[in-house]
């Protein structure tokens, strides 16, 4: 039988018996989760959840020492966005002598043991908006360690976002006012992020005025989902004559299946994108977009990162107990053939990070 579990602090005790397992059976749902059947599973982690369970070797190294190393939770590592996030990131890490150790959610089971085990390993982390995680699990983080989201607001906890709203209302209005488009339908799942809601209901105040309905095509943001779209698009299946896509990768997927297939761009559908990635402007008919700066995104809270593990090693790091911050970059429209323009201005560069602080800057 288990020891009588002690009062204070919730522990792997607290845990197993809120769960209704062994301690055992704790241990291994955190250290070798495949290894125990799903629905013993759900239990532990419901209970991890409720108590804001740390596991104790988090607690203790964290009290014994320093990692120099921050965490950086991704849902992918697919694409030029990722990319350019983690080279923002990791310069500016760099330089102030921290390494970066990633956790990629993709599919992966049990994320918020995963999240509290990474705590057990850096100094502070780093969480990405359309990350899955409970406002409990991240709580029982930022009692130990700080986080910082990055990319869509995430939970009460400082965020660090690129304007969506703004950009996304210029853009719709530009279709509607200056190239007549009447039909116009959002392509992405608005719940799958909270920028990507944000470009949603910024699309929807301008359509609503058309008279139209504003239902978006639920898909993922992967290119591979952009052809799907298209696909239906030519099944008769979408009635649009303006898509706008909640990222580049839909848009550049459905250019491409369109372009293959005859269709007459953008003179029988206009198609624009979210991110100015490399390719939107290599393409025929060059992509409409919206330009965000990534990696000045990414340095910006790797900045701030080095700036709360210096106050949490001076131990004067607080939990946070009021809403978040947001710290709002600016996002620029590019305007090119695919929405029916017939210039092709130069685009808006991603803006470079500022010189990389040194680490006795920060």
């Amino acid at each position: 039988m288990d020891p009588v579990p002690s009062r204070g602090r919730p522990t792997v005790y607290t845990v197993g018996q809120r769960a209704g397992v062994s301690v055992a059976t704790v241990s291994r749902v955190i250290s070798h989760p495949e290894r125990v059947r799903e629905e013993t599973r759900r239990r532990v982690h419901e209970a991890i959840a409720e108590l804001d369970y740390v596991p104790h070797s988090a607690a203790a190294s964290l009290a014994r020492r320093r990692f120099n190393a921050h965490g950086l939770v991704l849902p992918e590592l697919s694409g030029t966005y990722y990319s350019d996030l983690l080279m923002g990131y990791e310069s500016v890490a760099s330089a102030a002598g921290q390494s970066v150790l990633l956790l990629i959610v993709d599919d992966r089971p049990d994320i918020e043991v995963s999240l509290l085990r990474l705590a057990a390993r850096v100094d502070g982390i780093v969480l990405m908006g359309g990350v899955e995680v409970s406002a409990s699990a991240v709580r029982a983080v930022t009692h130990k360690i700080p986080v910082i989201g990055i990319s869509g607001a995430v939970h009460d906890i400082e965020n660090f976002v690129t304007q969506s709203s703004g950009s996304v209302t210029a853009l719709t209005r530009h279709l509607v006012h200056d190239h007549g488009r009447r039909r116009l339908v959002f392509v992405g799942d608005p719940s799958l992020a909270s920028d990507v809601q944000d470009r949603y209901d910024a699309f929807c105040s301008v359509a609503a005025d058309l008279g139209e309905p504003a239902q978006p095509v639920r898909v993922r943001y992967e290119e591979s989902d952009g052809r799907a779209v298209a696909a239906a698009y030519l099944r008769g299946e979408i009635d649009a004559d303006a898509l706008v896509c909640a990222n580049d990768e839909l848009a550049l997927g459905i250019l491409d299946h369109l372009s293959r297939a005859g269709v007459d761009l953008p003179g029988a559908l206009a198609v624009t994108g979210f991110d100015d990635v490399p390719s939107a402007r290599l393409v025929r008919p060059a992509l409409t977009t919206v330009a965000q700066p990534v990696r000045q995104l990414a340095a910006q809270t790797a900045i701030r990162m080095c700036e709360l593990t210096e106050d949490a090693a001076r131990g004067t790091h607080q939990p946070p107990a009021d809403p978040a911050d947001q710290h709002q970059l600016p996002t620029t429209v590019v305007l090119r053939q695919s929405c029916g323009c017939t210039t092709d201005p130069t685009p808006t560069p991603d803006p470079a990070p500022s010189a990389e602080p040194h680490p006795e800057e920060l």
